[in-house]
């Protein structure tokens, strides 16, 4: 039972990702031009290689952002139905947030959250 589902999930996801990408390439734009492939920056030329080295501590900073983003997306339903569970829900939340405070704090130590 729950195979054929997952079969007919499965097929239905491939089958829609393949449709989209033959119709776009179908009734897209075809406009092939060098210029299109250069880098641009406010109308101003560039000068030598656009491909510069971009420090990580950027991409652990968007990282726990979005950790933190999430947390808020998870404590909204969470907050609308707390009443219902009862104490068992202030224990779990409770440790979701104990889990997120160890990682900020992890990430403090380690020095993520400065810019240099």
């Amino acid at each position: 039972m729950y195979s054929t589902l997952l079969i007919t999930v499965l097929l239905t996801a491939v089958t829609l990702v393949l449709g989209a990408y033959v119709v776009a390439k179908l009734i897209g734009p075809r406009s092939y031009n060098p210029v299109k492939g250069e880098p641009y920056e406010s109308g101003i030329p560039t000068r030598g290689s656009s491909w510069l080295p971009v420090s990580v501590g950027f991409y652990l900073f968007a990282i726990l952002f979005l950790m933190f983003d999430v947390e808020t997306v998870f404590l909204y339903p969470w907050a609308v139905v707390v009443k219902q569970f009862g104490s068992m829900a202030l224990v779990s939340i409770g440790f979701f947030l104990l889990v997120l405070a160890f990682g900020l704090a992890y990430a403090w130590r380690k020095g993520v959250l400065e810019w240099k």
